[in-house]
């Protein structure tokens, strides 16, 4: 039995405290003694982890620098003296990874979800003076490798371990009719659907301009955009420089997120970086066919023109070309659809992210 804590910043509804949530609740207990540790606050994933028997302890960490924060997150390793600790994320890998040290855990794994273009050159020293007693960096997409290792991080001791989902089945809770009027769209709507915050990285705009090239050729393609962030207000202002604020729906936040996917035509994502898109996973899990940026994390997922579209970055009039193809033809959405869920059951379960972890684990002992 190895004692396993992972430690996390937050258990905020997002896409790294979803795939720790899972693991923990996934992996063998008569394997495993498994306890999470959350650096800043909980979140919504706490209540769900406790009530699969996990222990889940908030550190309670208020500031960038906060010594405080991390003297009892070190009392607090001290105490559940545990065999392995996994952090992830930058701040419970700055914090976590130095305490761990600190106390002597015998072995500590650090987890990067995703290429961190923002990190300057403090955090990059950071990362590399932690990583000399790190026994393990695990990635969920092989771009991730190329990015640190660019930044000198040393190539072997990365370990790529995708993201898992499930299979998406069953019928929507609400009628397409009923959605339709929630949205405003009009009877003969096609939805083409993005989900992600609202920020620079998604480059939202490039579809947004891909649907004033499509509003010139059919008048049934419409976007919607589900999520918030930064950058919402100027989204809104920025259909309206390009008059088509009449095609653009900017939903907000929603939770019913799957429901929309099984009505929507298509996907679109056009990140200009990613570690592995979970809005993607779940487009793809459904059956929804996708197109979406030409980057590492994607190019993880999809392979051109046989389960999606890839499309090169920033190019908006190739997502308003493929996307017309797909709106406008019923057999390709459907082969696509086919061969999205086929690469997600095959490689991408949650089950196969279980087992990997499990494996990587039982390796250090």
């Amino acid at each position: 039995m190895q004692k396993l804590m992972l430690i996390i910043p937050t258990l905020d509804r997002s896409g790294a405290e979803k795939q720790l949530t899972m693991l923990a609740k996934g992996l063998p207990r008569d394997q495993f003694d498994v306890s999470v540790c959350c650096l800043t606050r909980g979140g919504p994933y706490s209540e769900e982890l406790s009530a699969a028997g996990i222990p889940v302890t908030v550190i309670g960490k208020q500031l960038k620098i906060d010594p405080p924060a991390y003297w009892r997150l070190k009392k607090h390793i001290q105490d559940v003296k545990p065999d392995i600790v996994h952090t992830w994320l930058f701040a419970a890998n700055s914090y976590g990874r130095k305490a761990a040290q600190a106390v002597g855990v015998r072995h500590v794994l650090c987890g990067e979800r995703c290429v961190d273009p923002w990190k300057i050159t403090h955090e990059h020293l950071i990362d590399r003076y932690l990583d000399r007693k790190t026994d393990k960096i695990v990635v969920n997409s092989s771009g991730i490798v190329d990015f640190y290792v660019k930044k000198g991080r040393d190539k072997s001791k990365f370990v790529v371990i995708p993201n898992g989902i499930d299979l998406i089945d069953g019928p929507p809770q609400i009628s397409k009719s009923d959605l339709w009027q929630q949205l405003k769209l009009p009877p003969h709507a096609k939805m083409m659907l993005s989900v992600g915050r609202l920020w620079p990285q998604k480059r939202m705009k490039d579809l947004i301009w891909a649907t004033e090239i499509l509003k010139r050729i059919r008048d049934d393609a419409f976007l919607v955009i589900v999520g918030d962030g930064p950058q919402r207000e100027r989204l809104v202002r920025y259909t309206k420089q390009v008059t088509i604020d009449d095609k653009v729906r900017i939903a907000g936040p929603r939770d019913d997120v799957a429901d929309l996917m099984r009505h929507a035509t298509l996907f679109m994502l056009a990140s200009g970086y990613e570690g592995q898109s979970n809005a993607l996973m779940e487009a793809m899990a459904i059956g929804l066919p996708v197109a979406v940026s030409d980057i590492p994390g994607n190019r993880d997922l999809v392979t051109h023109d046989e389960n999606g579209y890839l499309v090169g970055l920033g190019q908006r009039t190739e997502y308003s070309r493929f996307a017309n193809f797909l709106l406008e033809d019923e057999a390709l959405r459907n082969r696509f659809s086919e061969a999205g869920r086929k690469t997600i059951q095959e490689q991408f379960s949650v089950q196969q992210m279980i087992d990997r972890h499990a494996a990587l684990y039982q390796s250090l002992s």
